[in-house]
């Protein structure tokens, strides 16, 4: 690393470019980040994640093991907050009084996005490498004029099965959540997961509900209780997600998606 220059902290070629990789955890940005590293390890490539203070532990194992495969430091994105700490999914929750919904997705715009601008205005003039495939469509970027954006995986031809393969070959298997523990946004089979795997994350959910009075599911979704308390009950006594099967199947073989909060 002491052969790349860098300035405000960030490193730079020799054209005083900062070339950044976005890893959300997920499949693609995954591959993406170990075939850089391989391919090019000439670049001085930043590699930045943005946690919100609510992953799994399964996925906070997933950033430091990706470290070790790519032999460089994932950058931990964060705001910082009034006290002193980062901000989190339970600062702001905290903060708010109120839990983010479809209506108000101020935990992805705050914790996410807002650090990423904020690095990438620091970064200018910058590179950022997208895990876009060539069998997606294209997307529109959101951090500026500033930055150029560069599709590797597109550019070598890679589709999906490639990047599995890419996966399987480096033996890592992608997280079942990428995205925060608890989101409104997830399905039921994942709040049964939650309450299964990790029992003390789903009652701090739970939590945060009886404390703020509103509830991480969508009335009117579905014909299952609102409230988490009630749903995990629901679980608990047996009752069976549909799909459930389906998904379990795709969770052992470790392809089980996952969707938003992704850079």
């Amino acid at each position: 690393m002491s052969k790349w220059a860098q300035s405000n902290g960030i490193l730079r070629d020799e054209k005083g470019v900062a070339h950044i990789l976005g890893l959300s955890g997920g499949k693609d940005s995954t591959a993406l980040a170990i075939l850089m590293s391989e391919r090019h390890p000439e670049i001085p490539m930043s590699y930045l994640c943005t946690p919100t203070g609510d992953e799994l532990p399964e996925m906070i194992g997933h950033w430091e093991n990706l470290e070790g495969i790519i032999g460089r430091p994932i950058v931990r994105l964060t705001n910082t907050h009034p006290d002193g700490g980062p901000v989190t999914l339970d600062t702001l929750i905290r903060d708010f009084g109120a839990l983010p919904n479809f209506r108000q997705r101020w935990c992805t715009r705050m914790l996410k996005i807002q650090p990423t601008r904020a690095y990438m205005k620091k970064a200018h003039p910058a590179k950022l490498y997208v895990g876009l495939r060539a069998d997606e469509p294209t997307r529109e970027g959101i951090f500026g004029d500033g930055v150029c954006s560069v599709f590797p995986l597109r550019e070598w031809g890679m589709g999906e099965a490639d990047v599995w393969k890419v996966l399987e070959d480096h033996k890592i298997t992608v997280p079942r959540r990428t995205d925060c523990a608890r989101c409104y946004h997830q399905r039921l089979i994942e709040w049964k997961f939650l309450l299964e795997l990790h029992p003390d994350i789903y009652e701090d959910a739970c939590r945060q509900e009886d404390a703020t009075g509103h509830t991480l599911r969508t009335p009117g979704r579905d014909t299952w209780p609102v409230d988490l308390r009630g749903l995990g009950a629901e679980f608990l006594s047996g009752r069976k997600v549909q799909g459930e099967k389906a998904y379990r199947d795709r969770v052992d073989r470790g392809q089980s998606p996952c969707r938003v909060c992704s850079l």
